[in-house]
């Protein structure tokens, strides 16, 4: 089990790192060249730009029972399709329960911002944001190491 990020616009690496660490876990965090991440404890891959590029390393490197946090839906349920675990990294959990809802408003939006509409834009991040991550990412460690028992 590893904790694979979508590094590309994703806050919360020294949460995601210490809860690693407190449990012994590799972290591999993807990032597109335009983007500059440096880590003493986790595994920095550097991808080529490119549409989607990012995503399609998680996808590829994600195993079952690993922990892929990501901001992005679709990534999300891809590898909920691989007996992954899902979390973005505001803290929300992504399940079976959630992810089509959380799929279909996002198609919603886009056809709003397709057709000249406007929606609402995403809150900025806030302590409580940073207290959820730690907590369910704490949470779903657990919840796989007892199923690579």
């Amino acid at each position: 089990m590893k904790i694979v990020v979508d590094g590309d616009g994703c806050p919360g690496k020294l949460l995601i790192e210490k809860a690693a660490k407190e449990e012994k876990i590799e972290v591999v965090i993807f990032c597109d060249i335009n983007h500059y991440i440096t880590s003493e404890y986790s595994t920095i891959k550097c991808v080529d730009a490119g549409f989607q590029s990012v995503d399609m390393y998680v996808m590829n490197e994600t195993k079952k029972n690993d922990i892929v946090v990501t901001q992005d839906f679709g990534v999300a349920a891809m590898v909920l399709g691989k007996k992954a675990f899902a979390i973005g990294p505001k803290g929300y959990v992504f399940d079976e329960g959630n992810i089509d809802k959380l799929l279909f408003e996002r198609h919603i939006s886009q056809k709003v911002r397709r057709s000249g509409g406007k929606t609402s834009s995403p809150s900025k991040r806030t302590s409580e944001d940073d207290d959820r991550l730690y907590r369910n990412l704490k949470k779903l460690i657990i919840k796989a190491k007892e199923l690579e028992v």
